[in-house]
């Protein structure tokens, strides 16, 4: 069935600018950023498709929230209201807020991973495999072979691949594996989703091992809303009681709520477990703040708490999905090669299959983010070799991963279909001309992290 443009379930009532500027003007941006789009004024952005990480519209009711936050240093009003949500929706026993998804992450790990040890996923993405790497540990990598065929139609690319993680936890050993993940939905694969069935098997294995299980739940209400829509006995459950059974595998999670909480800054970490929680508040207290506002203002505790139930909304849901899949359908109708099935947040364009002549150590995905930019003002990240290429400290060798991506990330209830239209038209112009297309090098990269602050020239 051909995807249609959903229409948005909200009606705008506050605009935001932006403009086009000339082509010049572009050119003289990137030069001045290093090629880096991460280095770039955010004024020179035509359509900004980066993140959706913060880049929502906070919605009317959250607005109002924001006014009645409380900033009480310790135990304020803004907390305990966020609390009651998080309990409500995700059931763990302890929390903290942090400032946003990364911080709850180096928080765990600073408490759990020690040097050489290793932490499995489905798949890391980047902040979560650099919180593991600065603590000396080894992240691992585990979903099934489906992910990396871009053209498979498999309803649950970002499952675990069961047999793998056995097979890692035998060779390694429990006591080498401080605690295990799956991310949902997983971003570096695509945006896909993780089936309820793999997700219960994921946690007997981790918990036969003796291994807490934590979920990377950054998308968790998009992935919820896939398996209602695409795994059989889920239909008549609500987005809601899909939640509550998934976290119910877990041990714990890590969250950016900037994602589907629709809150500009802000996120969690929720477990079950007494002596880590006192742990995890002794650390926060050093390095966000308090335990009742964890680097957060109290007003962004209540927004967080309105946009938990906002991002459950199935009408809205329905709506992000399908704005998702009706700018993947463009594209390919254009023949701009994605990742298949379209995923929960953003479009992945298979970058590799667009630019064959450019090997991944010149950085194609990089090169048409360039591009993209150059044609029409529009930004989105390279995910392949610039973010995940690394470099193995046993055998100095480089591996670089299996898809060479751009993500085109979709910020909620902000674009219109005319937008997506745009960015289809604007890679069709690509596309027309990719054999001249050349790669990138490396002016400068630094060890973690290194697509945010790297710079490039053209080769």
């Amino acid at each position: 069935m051909t995807p249609i443009y959903p229409p948005e379930p909200f009606r705008i009532k506050v605009v935001e600018p932006i403009r086009l500027i000339s082509p010049g003007a572009r050119e003289a941006a990137l030069k001045e950023a290093g090629y880096n789009l991460f280095l770039m004024k955010a004024e020179d952005i035509f359509i900004d498709l980066l993140t959706d990480s913060g880049t929502g519209a906070m919605s009317q009711e959250q607005w109002a929230a924001i006014m009645r936050g409380d900033e009480s240093y310790a135990g304020a009003r803004s907390f305990h209201r966020l609390k009651n949500a998080v309990e409500d929706i995700f059931g763990f026993k302890h929390f903290v807020p942090t400032h946003q998804g990364r911080a709850a992450e180096n928080i765990l790990a600073a408490c759990l991973v020690k040097p050489d040890q290793w932490v499995p996923s489905n798949m890391h993405f980047d902040t979560t495999d650099a919180n593991i790497r600065a603590r000396g540990g080894r992240p691992a990598n585990l979903v099934i072979d489906e992910a990396s065929d871009p053209e498979n139609q498999h309803p649950f690319k970002g499952n675990m691949d069961i047999t793998k993680l056995k097979a890692f936890i035998k060779m390694y050993g429990c006591e080498k594996i401080p605690f295990g993940m799956v991310t949902v939905t997983n971003n570096a694969g695509g945006g896909q989703p993780v089936s309820m069935e793999n997700l219960k098997a994921t946690a007997d294995v981790y918990h036969e091992s003796g291994i807490p299980f934590f979920i990377d739940a950054a998308r968790y209400a998009e992935n919820c809303y896939f398996i209602k829509q695409r795994e059989p006995g889920y239909e008549q459950k609500s987005v809601k009681e899909i939640a509550r059974e998934m976290f119910a595998f877990a041990d714990g999670m890590t969250m950016s709520a900037k994602k589907d909480a629709i809150v500009n800054i802000g996120g969690l970490l929720c477990l079950n477990d007494d002596t880590l929680f006192q742990n995890i508040k002794n650390e926060l207290i050093l390095r966000e703040g308090f335990p009742t506002y964890g680097g957060l203002a109290g007003r962004d505790l209540d927004a967080m708490a309105v946009g938990l139930y906002e991002g459950l909304d199935e009408d809205y849901l329905a709506y992000r999905i399908g704005q998702t899949a009706y700018l993947a359908k463009q594209l390919n109708d254009t023949g701009i090669p994605t990742i298949q099935p379209a995923g929960g947040h953003g479009v992945y364009i298979n970058a590799g299959a667009i630019f064959p002549h450019i090997p991944n150590y010149e950085f194609p995905a990089q090169a048409l983010a360039v591009e993209l930019y150059r044609e029409g003002g529009i930004r989105g990240v390279e995910i392949g070799s610039v973010m995940f290429a690394c470099l193995d400290p046993e055998t100095q060798q480089w591996h670089y991963p299996k898809l060479e991506l751009l993500r085109l990330a979709i910020p909620r209830r902000t674009y219109t279909q005319s937008h997506l239209d745009y960015v289809a038209e604007s890679l069709a112009k690509i596309k027309s001309s990719a054999d001249q297309i050349r790669g990138y090098k490396f002016t400068y990269a630094p060890e973690l992290l290194r697509h945010f602050t790297a710079r490039f020239e053209p080769l």
